[in-house]
């Protein structure tokens, strides 16, 4: 009986810790090396994508930015994650894979230094995003490069949306345009 009650606290108390993590809990690197707390983006919607340079998703980068252009400020922010998890297709450094956004698709939205999104070493902010046992939300596991993580002003994880689904869908804005 013991161990039965022992067990349903220890539930509980993992549901209350995941019911109030939230990406703000989480520091990253920028492309530019320099270390940030997630914090920094309280009270904006959040889109969290993992990119890559040499996939056939890639021009993805051009709807990002629209989206960005359109709508990123004080209520919504857009992160690029590199990633070269999916048949190596993001290869380069931090600075060619800066320099290839710049050149190619004029990115402005924050950018994050290259990270592995699954397996053994998954970055912390995406074990986050893809258990359910963390975000109190879902579980979700990430398929593809350009998968798209949206997260509400409150910080925590609110939609998952798998590489087809462009940037500019319709759902997406109108979760952006949704006070």
């Amino acid at each position: 009986m013991k161990s039965i009650i022992l067990g349903l606290l220890l539930a509980s108390a993992a549901f209350t810790f995941a019911q109030e993590k939230t990406i703000y809990d989480y520091k990253v690197e920028t492309i530019d090396g320099e270390m940030i707390s997630l914090s920094e983006y309280k009270g904006k919607k959040i889109m969290i994508v993992n990119t890559a340079s040499k996939c056939g998703f890639t021009p993805q980068y051009e709807q990002l930015q629209e989206l960005y252009e359109e709508y990123g400020g004080d209520d919504f922010v857009i992160l690029g994650f590199p990633s070269n998890d999916f048949m190596k297709q993001e290869p380069g450094s931090d600075e060619e894979i800066a320099a290839f956004c710049q050149k190619n698709y004029g990115v402005t939205f924050p950018m994050m230094s290259k990270i592995s999104v699954k397996d053994d070493d998954m970055a912390p902010l995406y074990a986050y995003l893809t258990s359910e046992a963390l975000n109190g939300k879902m579980d979700s596991k990430v398929k593809w490069n350009f998968q798209k993580y949206l997260i509400g002003t409150d910080g925590k994880l609110d939609k998952v949306y798998y590489s087809k689904t462009l940037p500019t869908d319709q759902e997406i804005i109108d979760w952006i345009e949704k006070k």
